[in-house]
This record gives C-alpha cells, structure tokens and sequence, in this order.
C-alpha cells in the first residue's frame, strides 16, 4: 500500500496525501454482512450532548467482522480486499468450503484466491489463526484475544503487530505496538501477520472539510475558552493556561489515570515506555 501526493489544484489538494488504494480490489460489499449505523452526534438517550467536537459525516453501514475465526479446520479463500469507512485497517472477504461468508481484518501481504484456515493445528503462515501457545517464538502476530472465545480485542489498527517473545507455564509474553510486554493465556486465539495499510499514518487530509466528512466537527483550545469555560481560559493575551488539565480539571500530559488495583496489572511484564 501507498500515498500519492496530489497537484494543488484547488487548495485543499495542496498540501494533501492521499491512500492509493492499490490493494482494494472492488468497491462493492458484501450485502449479506452489512448492517445499519445510527449516529448519535456525542448525544446520549435524553438528547443531551456529552461527547463534544461529535456529529455529521457521511453516512456509513457497518461490515460485520469475524474476530472469533472459530470455524476451526475449514478452509476459506480470500475472494476481495475491501476498504472499510469503520476502521483504518482494511478488510478482506472469505469464502468458506462450505458456503459461509464472513470478512477478517485484512493482513499486510494478503491476496485475492489465496487460502487461509484457523484451528490449533494449522501452519503459521500469514492470514491463518491459531492458539497462541501453539505460535512459535518470535513470529508477528495480531488480532489477540485476551479472553479464550472471547473475539479478538488487540492489536486490531492498521500497521499494528505485536511479537511473541516466549512461554512461561500456560501463558505466553506478548510484546504489544505501545511496547508494553504482557501475559496472554496460551488458548487465546491470535493471527499471523502484520495488519494492512501501514501507510495509514503518511496520509494528510488537507482540508477541515474532508473531517467534517469523517464526523469529527471542530476542536476548540482550552487556552482560547474564558475561565468559566475551561481551567486553562482567561488571561491577557495569548498566556500559557497554567498546568494542562481536562475540563473537569484533571491533570493531563503525564498523570497516571489507570487504576492501580486494576485486575490486569498482574499480567503486565514491563509497562510502555514514557514519553518523558
């Protein structure tokens, strides 16, 4: 996959970069596995806004995706890779043997007719899913569960891989993309190969309006609010805000939020690296 820079024609084409889509292979989904989104524009059921900067885009249907990968044993042929409007990664349509259809996060490397199967027995080869205490050592992995039968719920992004680095008794140690290293039980399922469109990253929208598009409506400074508005509003001129905090007043930009008696703190081997 890749970018192409656009001629500055109009003048949100000027500084944009673009996805190539050499990839994609059609532009028509699988109607069987679409089903409806309703937006709610950051409102929850009484109407009242509690997600700001939420609201229009173009309107979209969700693609049903496969993260269990528990038809175990029958083989699958890759018929399509497709652009998802959902996610940054992008997606590929099976065709079971025996006549089911489903769509899977799309590997980097992955081509129309190629064959992928899960099971425990199966080759780690690129597009197949297996237990990962059955993966080798080393091998890049995605889709992971942390939960047996559960659907996979890391390591889903587009570019994303994580490694596996060894085993120790019924749970492996996992190397994550933010680098933190964490224990996943050796039954959860996981597949081989990195996700797609790892240009992901490289692209440049160009314009306010192309967000606009994607639903996200303009974000507005805490510096550039009034003191009644924000903690970090007011003041003569273009001053600093003071200490960067939230709205309601929680310090941001280094402050540790995450619960230290969090139940998953047990399987965490070494924590991600700060960006301090």
């Amino acid at each position: 996959m890749g970018v192409k820079k656009l001629r500055p024609v109009t003048p949100g084409q000027r500084y944009r970069v673009a996805p190539s889509f050499e990839e994609i292979t059609t532009d028509q989904p699988e109607k069987s596995l679409l089903a409806p989104m309703k937006n709610s524009g950051g409102r929850n059921h009484r109407g009242r806004m509690t997600m700001r900067y939420l609201g229009g885009g173009h309107k979209k249907r969700y693609r049903v995706i496969d993260f269990k990968r528990n038809k175990h044993g029958v083989p699958a042929v890759v018929k399509s890779i497709e652009y998802d409007p959902n996610r940054t990664a992008y997606i590929a349509l099976l065709y079971y043997v025996d006549g089911t259809k489903t769509y899977i996060i799309a590997p980097q490397g992955l081509s129309v007719d190629q064959t992928v199967v899960s099971g425990p027995e199966v080759a780690p080869e690129v597009g197949n899913a297996m237990p990962i205490g059955k993966i080798p050592v080393g091998t890049i992995i995605h889709n992971i569960e942390l939960k047996p039968g559960k659907g996979a719920s890391m390591v889903r992004s587009a570019g994303a891989y994580a490694q596996l680095l060894g085993r120790s008794g019924k749970y492996v140690s996992v190397k994550l993309p933010s680098g933190e290293t964490r224990q996943v039980l050796e039954t959860c399922y996981a597949t081989i190969g990195t996700v797609s469109n790892s240009d992901h990253m490289n692209v440049t929208l160009g314009k306010a309006g192309r967000n606009r598009w994607l639903g996200k409506r303009p974000r507005v400074r805490g510096v550039a609010m009034n003191p009644v508005d924000h903690p970090m509003g007011g003041g003569e001129g273009k001053s600093s805000g003071g200490h960067p905090r939230s709205r309601t007043g929680l310090y941001s930009k280094g402050k540790k939020t995450r619960d230290k008696n969090k139940y998953s703190n047990r399987f965490i081997i070494s924590r991600r690296k700060s960006k301090k």
